[in-house]
């Protein structure tokens, strides 16, 4: 059994290994310290990147069968100690227990899901003088980066495709929720071979370091653009491969003909699930004129039935910010959007009383689209509602934003859905639904919302490269 008071160790070659310091994990909700996380060295690094280096050739080398093997124990690891890990990742993330065991589950799923992929192969070409195959092959030792909105997500999404692909993994939690990924990553230990899997927790300089390190053959990264465009700069110094799943300012467009009520109720959570904190949240909310009015009222009322507090009491729906750093940036929006003047139709009050990251559920009532709420990400419970009134009209202001990660549209006329969703330009658009992942499906965006996609065999292929071997089979004929 886990405890919560139970040390907590990085795993480099398969053992577990203290930090040369440490830093405090922070309870959302209570600002209570929950552990000290280990702070790795610059030492630590390499030690860890070696590990993976060694483990490389026999891990390629290992039949498919086994990798895939592998990833279902891995998965089956996660589920026998669900509620241990699903009470520690709300103590260290702040969202609620069934949120938190969904997240678990979806690791898990990820990882019995994937082991049933296999690598394609292709013969290209084929005729009595030559013939060619196209393989795909491991890239080499994968450095992965989690953000700390869905940790285990996250990593999950990075580590699973990689060490099927035959790469071995030198994998980084975000310093504000790296507690249950190093848990995780204790139960492999038992798993994995020394060096396939290790995991190094620590500050921001950690980061940078993993980009810029020249046994690092490939950076895979969940995080903004801001960083994401570091990223691929300290990358280009040793042409890392890279795929950055960064920001997105994802619109969702709602028709007239809808119900009301109900289509209200699915964007509330498309909207205000996990506190906002998704990347494919739904963040500018166009309603059309005829239903705005109606549709506004319904969305309110429904937001003041959920309950927003610590994701460790029953009844919670929705967390709070998950850290200080983010809750400031959040409240700042606010304080803007109040100093311009827009209205609220929820929301909007000041820096709440008592602790936690708390901030209130916050609609603003139709704001200018040139307004900081509109053009921004908040990540965090800041959602415009923006009022329309013509098609073309809505399609140019849904893509006028230098994300394109993901967008919905909402109606019952199929027709007019699929030639919406046809010119909104975003890796994914949904019909009449948001958030829907799928190990099946590849996901990725467009513009600055990152390069590269994950999930799919779209997304196993991100870590391999193409090998083509060609046989001349007999010279040609004079």
């Amino acid at each position: 059994m886990i405890a919560f008071d139970s040390s907590f160790t990085m795993t480099i070659d398969g053992k577990g290994e203290e930090g040369a310091a440490t830093l405090p994990v922070i309870n959302p909700a209570t600002e209570t310290l929950v552990a000290m996380s280990p702070d790795a060295s610059m030492a630590q690094l390499d030690q860890a990147v070696e590990a993976a280096r060694r483990a490389f050739p026999l891990w390629r080398a290992r039949p498919l069968a086994e990798r895939q093997e592998t990833l279902r124990r891995m998965g089956e690891a996660i589920l026998a100690h669900l509620d241990e890990l699903k009470r520690l990742l709300t103590s260290e993330h702040g969202k609620p227990h069934a949120d938190a065991e969904r997240e678990l589950r979806g690791a898990a799923y990820w990882c019995a899901t994937y082991a049933g992929f296999s690598l394609p192969e292709r013969v290209t070409l084929d005729t009595p003088e030559r013939r060619s195959v196209t393989r795909r092959v491991p890239i080499g030792v994968v450095g992965a980066i989690a953000a700390w909105n869905f940790p285990i997500t996250l990593a999950s999404w990075k580590v699973v495709p990689a060490i099927l692909a035959g790469n071995t993994v030198v994998l980084k939690p975000s310093p504000f929720t790296p507690l249950t990924t190093l848990k995780i990553v204790e139960l492999w230990r038992e798993i994995l071979p020394p060096g396939v899997v290790n995991v190094i927790s620590g500050g921001d300089a950690l980061g940078p370091a993993m980009t810029a390190h020249p046994g690092i053959d490939k950076i895979t990264f969940t995080g903004s653009t801001a960083t994401g465009m570091k990223v691929m700069a300290g990358a280009a110094e040793t042409l890392k491969r890279v795929t950055l799943e960064l920001g997105g300012n994802d619109p969702a467009i709602v028709f007239p003909d809808v119900d009301v009520e109900a289509t209200a109720r699915d964007l509330f959570w498309a909207a205000f699930a996990n506190n906002s904190q998704i990347c494919v949240a739904v963040k500018r909310l166009y309603v059309h004129e005829d239903i705005y009015d109606a549709f506004a009222k319904a969305l309110v009322d429904y937001a003041a039935t959920v309950k927003v507090g610590d994701g460790a009491e029953q009844g919670t729906g929705i967390g709070p910010i998950q850290n200080r750093p983010q809750f400031e940036r959040v409240m700042a929006l606010i304080e803007d959007a109040r100093r311009q003047g827009l209205a609220f139709l929820s929301g909007g009050i000041g820096r709440p009383e008592g602790k936690g990251y708390f901030v209130p559920l916050t609609v603003v009532d139709n704001p200018p689209d040139d307004s900081r709420v509109v053009r921004e990400e908040a990540f965090g419970p800041v959602l415009p509602l923006l009022k329309f009134k013509d098609t073309d009209e809505v399609i140019r202001r849904a893509n006028d934003s230098e994300y394109g990660l993901a967008a919905s549209v909402w109606t019952k006329d199929g027709a007019l859905a699929e030639e919406v969703a046809s010119q909104l330009d975003a890796g994914t658009v949904w019909i009449n639904e948001t958030r829907v992942m799928s190990p099946f499906t590849a996901f990725g965006g467009h513009k600055r919302s990152g390069i590269g996609v994950e999930n799919g065999e779209e997304g196993l292929l991100e870590f391999t490269n193409v090998h083509t071997t060609v046989t001349r089979r007999q010279a040609p004929q004079a």
